[in-house]
């Protein structure tokens, strides 16, 4: 027997992703999740996603860490499931799905997924950095010469400080430049830097906008592996109409056995 995969990216956040409408993947399985990540000995990604049936909505969105643990909201993963729906018939240009943090829309423009994220009402604004929770947990601080920084050192002791716990973190460094602002993120669950991701430009681009760096409501971004760009709404609490926005792309599709 063999498992049938499709590799996706957007903007390098890379994911395995499973048709599993008909139940041919066990979502217990963290071992083999794991295997199949790997970059030595598997597929290679950030993350693996299935893709579900759902009562009344378009489907599930299941995300997998490359850990092999379930995690949080994925936004980059989203954007590419909803890509990856659309190539399987599942939907034309727009949906509406669940995931791990609620339900979601988007929709399917000049070839860019619009995922829309959940509302934030709550930034808090530290000496040396900001938090929020966009779908997943962000720790965003500025720093300078971010092309040269050390994100997977300087990532991984927040990440594992006292100040997340056991939990932990995502931790998202950002700089001003000439041209706009560019952004690099250590993601938990991966354990090292990744290059892009997708809630992490999320609240990147809220904290940029909290923080008066931007009048902005439309929010460009460069991360390592390309342009994501945030539009939203600032209300009196926090923000809304949220939409992460980036290409999604499929790299190719294979059989893993098992």
């Amino acid at each position: 027997m063999a498992l049938s995969f499709y590799k996706y990216q957007g903007t390098g956040n890379d994911f395995v992703i499973i048709d599993n409408r008909q139940n041919v993947f066990s979502k217990n399985n963290t071992k083999l999740v794991k295997e199949m990540c790997d970059r030595k000995f598997g597929i290679g990604a950030d993350g693996l996603m299935l893709l579900e049936k759902h009562d009344t909505l378009d489907f599930t969105m299941v995300y997998y860490n490359a850990d092999g643990n379930p995690s949080t909201m994925c936004g980059n993963g989203g954007r590419c499931l909803v890509a990856f729906a659309k190539a399987m018939g599942v939907i034309d240009k727009t949906t509406t799905f669940e995931a791990v943090d609620g339900v979601h829309e988007a929709f399917i423009k000049d070839e860019l997924v619009h995922l829309k994220m959940q509302d934030v009402d709550a930034i808090q604004k530290f000496d040396s950095h900001f938090f929020l929770d966009t779908g997943s947990p962000h720790h965003v601080a500025w720093v300078s010469d971010i092309a040269s920084y050390d994100v997977k050192k300087e990532g991984a002791a927040l990440r594992y400080s006292d100040l997340y716990g056991r939990e932990g973190s995502n931790i998202n460094f950002v700089e001003q430049t000439e041209t706009g602002f560019r952004m690099r993120t250590y993601e938990r669950g991966v354990e090292d830097e990744t290059l892009s991701c997708g809630t992490g430009a999320t609240a990147v681009a809220l904290a940029i906008h909290k923080l008066g760096k931007t009048i902005s409501t439309s929010v460009p971004l460069q991360v390592e592996g390309g342009e994501l760009q945030v539009d939203f709404k600032p209300t009196a609490e926090g923000y809304t109409d949220i939409f992460l926005i980036g290409p999604a792309q499929q790299v190719f599709e294979g059989l893993w056995p098992v």
